[in-house]
């Protein structure tokens, strides 16, 4: 059975509260980026928006061009700091449930 393919979440407010956040919540650095997750994609485009980590230029760079972490490295590390993104939003009251 094929998988239907689902469309692709994108959101201008999404990207800007993850700009909100201040500091890189992987290093502290202040100024971050809005950095999509890397894999899970098809060729030439990103993955959802509300897959994203606050990250600053260098972390940013680090993991899409780490010549020092295996793919594998690069990809946990992602991984953990748009939880790191998502639970930051919350507390910051920019995302949050509606019931």
């Amino acid at each position: 059975m094929l998988r239907q393919r689902q469309p692709v979440y994108r959101s201008s407010k999404w990207l800007a509260a993850v700009r909100k956040i201040e500091n890189c919540v992987l290093c502290g650095a202040y100024g971050v980026q809005a950095a999509h997750r890397n894999f899970g994609k098809s060729m030439s485009q990103k993955t959802d928006d509300c897959l994203t980590a606050a990250l600053c230029l260098s972390c940013h760079s680090a993991i899409d061009n780490g010549k020092d972490m295996t793919r594998e490295e690069r990809r946990a590390i992602l991984d953990k700091a748009i939880c790191d993104t998502l639970a930051q939003l919350a507390r910051m009251g920019l995302i949050e449930v509606k019931t």
